[in-house]
C-alpha cells in the first residue's frame, strides 16, 4: 500500500489494484475539547470513534448502495478499522462538503443567531463549503462555485438535491430509532464523470439528539446498529 494522504480524520492509502482504503482515526473535529462536526481542526480524540465510525458509515453506505444512490464504498474491515473505496475524483481545490441541516445549531448559530433560536427548525438547509482548513471551511453559494469552474450550476443542483435526499433517508431511520438528526455533513466527488457520495458517514459527521439531549458520537451506533 501507498499512503496518499494523512488526514485529521482518516489515513488514505493506495491499494495495488487501484482502490483505496481508508484507515479512521479516534481524532473528532471540534474545538477546546467541545466535539462540533462542522468544525475544521481537531479539537478532542474519543476511544473508539474510528472503529464506531466506520461501523456506522458500513451500515449506512450498504444501505445506500442498495437504493440505487452513487457512493464509493465497497467493503470494510472492522476489527483493522478500514474501508476499501473506490477512487474518486475531488473538485477543483480541497474538495467540497455539503452541510444538511434540520436545526439551527453549531456553526449555523454562530453565524446567524441574531436572526434564529438554537435548535429552531430548518427544512434540509444545504450549504456547500469548501474545504479549506487555512480559510476556515468557507461557505460558497452557487454562483461562486460557478463563477470559480469548481462546479457547474447543474452540478450543483444535483448535489443539493442528493444532499437533501440523503439526508431524509438518514434522519427517518434515526427518528425510527430514537433520534432525531439536527445536521449531517457530506463529502462529494466524481466517478466516472457522476457525482458521488465519498468519505464516511459517522457520528463524527452528525449532531443527533435523543430527547433533546445530544448524542455522543461513538453512541449512535448502539441505536441505529441492532
Amino acid at each position: 500500500m501507498v499512503l496518499v494522504k494523512s488526514g485529521k480524520t482518516k489515513d488514505v492509502f493506495e491499494l495495488p489494484d487501484g482502490n483505496y482504503l481508508m484507515k479512521l482515526k479516534d481524532d473528532a473535529t471540534g474545538k477546546d475539547g467541545v466535539f462540533d462536526p462542522g468544525a475544521c481542526e481537531i479539537g478532542l480524540t474519543i476511544k473508539d470513534l474510528g472503529r464506531k465510525s466506520l461501523e456506522l458509515s458500513k451500515y449506512y453506505f450498504e444501505r445506500l448502495n442498495a437504493l440505487g444512490i452513487p457512493t464509493h464504498y465497497i467493503s470494510s474491515d472492522i476489527e483493522n478499522v478500514t474501508m476499501t473505496v473506490r477512487p474518486a475524483e475531488l473538485f477543483k481545490g480541497g474538495g467540497l462538503e455539503a452541510v444538511c441541516r434540520m436545526r439551527a445549531a453549531g456553526s449555523f448559530i454562530r453565524r446567524y443567531g441574531a436572526y434564529i433560536e438554537d435548535g429552531a427548525g430548518l427544512d434540509y438547509l444545504v450549504e456547500l463549503t469548501l474545504k479549506d482548513d487555512e480559510r476556515g471551511d468557507p461557505p460558497a453559494t452557487k454562483d461562486t462555485l460557478v463563477m470559480l469552474g469548481i462546479l457547474t450550476a447543474d452540478e450543483f443542483e444535483s448535489m443539493k438535491a442528493l444532499t437533501q435526499k440523503i439526508a431524509a433517508i438518514l434522519k427517518k431511520d434515526l427518528a425510527e430509532n430514537g433520534l432525531e438528526l439536527y445536521d449531517i455533513k457530506f463529502e462529494f466527488g466524481k466517478i466516472d464523470g457522476e457525482i458521488v457520495l465519498i468519505d464516511e458517514i459517522s457520528g463524527g459527521t452528525m449532531r443527533a439528539y435523543n430527547g433533546g439531549t445530544p448524542v455522543e458520537p461513538t453512541d449512535i451506533g448502539s441505536f441505529v446498529i441492532k
